[in-house]
């Protein structure tokens, strides 16, 4: 809805599209074959009032209940698809870490490069030594960097602090950035991300750290929604992953964990336990965890990003994951290491080459699928009536191009919340 006093914006009616993949259906996480059900409406168009989808259907049903005073945009020989909901960024950081991709490149391991001070705590090092506007103001051109590949919706953790201080930091400039909008960020606490190195000689301490210093007053500032740990080799172990995630729940947060990414650790099998909302990676899952996933409900937050820009053979199980009936997500972890990349095109690419998906079934997993497991379902992820425009427009004619056109960005138009925010044609660009 407009803000108080503020004009109300004219209706916008898109039309003529080549197809409008509207992703109606079941209100949940689709499984199965219903990861193929697109809802493809040919000679499509939306109506969009006040931010919100108010007609969805074929161009000469929606036109003829027009409004007065209507702005037309004409979609022919372009597809329309929800944006994308990207379910797991590492937004807000500070530098790089371009040195160790060269000593990748060089054929350095991720384990050696620990050993040479890169990795996970040399970005810590890094944010660290950025001020909150410096992080804020970085943060603002990478969200500049999704709009334009037609992300929408994503989900953003600390987990480059590591202290009280640092990741009280951290959210609050995402706290920022979602007062700012339009995008609509999630914001996690990724405080168990590594032990930092202050606290090798005594694990436990950074453990209570967490518990009894961070939690209490992220909770009191509701500067997140979810909680997240890295269980997994040269993280946190399950049972100081089980203690954590306890704790989160008693504050009121929901639970994600990332799990089984180097190693299986038994992450999955305590995500399904605890019945938390996703668990992330999954590598290096095992069958019998994946039944226990079904089992449970958990959804599986897919990153093939990574796996290709660590150059790793070894991606996730998706089809397995599917055909048990996993709700499958997709999204980018975009961070500085290991997989630097805002563009949900690219990711929708890996997952059909890399991961056997088909280009159906990577886009729902980038857009409702991936809208369920940050509980924006109702809102997001689909094109309904009732639900908030945020659309995007391809210039290709069938959805199947998105994934096919890899390393090329067809995104023409976004819209978030019903407004403009990115049109390549005319050189617009929203701020975020």
């Amino acid at each position: 809805m407009p803000e108080q006093g503020a004009p109300r914006p004219r209706p916008v009616f898109l039309h003529s599209a080549a197809q409008v993949v509207t992703l109606a259906g079941p209100p949940r996480p689709r499984v199965g074959r219903e990861l193929e059900e697109l809802g493809v409406i040919e000679d499509g168009a939306v109506l969009i009032e006040d931010g919100l989808i108010t007609a969805v259907g074929p161009t000469a049903e929606v036109a003829a209940m027009l409004p007065d005073d209507v702005e037309r945009w004409d979609a022919r020989g372009m597809v329309v698809l929800p944006g994308f909901v990207d379910a797991h960024t590492h937004l807000v950081f500070a530098g790089d870490r371009v040195q160790e991709f060269e000593w990748r490149t060089r054929g350095l391991s991720y384990a050696e490069i620990a050993r040479r001070g890169g990795g996970i705590r040399m970005t810590v090092r890094q944010t660290r030594a950025a001020s909150e506007e410096e992080l804020l103001e970085s943060a603002r051109r990478r969200l500049r960097w999704f709009l334009r590949h037609g992300t929408t919706t994503l989900e953003a953790k600390s987990g480059y602090g590591l202290s009280r201080d640092e990741e009280l930091k951290i959210l609050r400039v995402i706290r920022r950035l979602r007062e700012a909008g339009p995008v609509e960020i999630v914001p996690t606490l990724l405080a168990a991300h590594v032990v930092p190195e202050e606290y090798a000689a005594d694990r436990s301490a950074y453990v209570r750290m967490i518990i009894e210093e961070l939690l209490p007053e992220v909770a009191r500032e509701n500067l997140a929604e979810y909680h997240d740990v890295f269980c997994d080799e040269d993280a946190f172990t399950v049972e100081e992953a089980r203690t954590l995630m306890k704790a989160a729940r008693a504050h009121g947060l929901k639970l994600r964990v990332h799990a089984e990414q180097w190693a299986r650790s038994g992450a999955a099998r305590l995500a399904a336990e605890l019945r938390a909302q996703t668990v992330d990676h999954l590598e290096k899952i095992a069958e019998e965890d994946i039944a226990a996933l079904a089992a449970a409900g958990v959804m599986a937050v897919l990153l093939p990003g990574a796996c290709f820009h660590l150059g790793r053979r070894e991606y996730p199980p998706a089809r397995k994951l599917i055909e048990a009936g996993v709700p499958v997500v997709l999204a980018t972890d975009f961070n500085p290491g290991t997989s630097p990349t805002p563009s949900m095109p690219m990711i929708l690419a890996l997952a059909c080459t890399q991961m056997q998906m088909t280009p159906a079934e990577a886009i729902t997993a980038a857009t409702i699928n991936a809208a369920y497991s940050l509980d924006r379902g109702h809102c997001a992820g689909s094109l309904e009536v009732g639900k908030r425009a945020d659309l995007v427009l391809f210039d290709v004619p069938d959805y199947r191009h998105i994934p096919y056109f890899f390393g090329m960005n067809t995104v023409r138009a976004v819209f978030a919340r019903g407004r403009l925010i990115y049109d390549r044609a005319n050189g617009c660009e929203g701020t975020a």
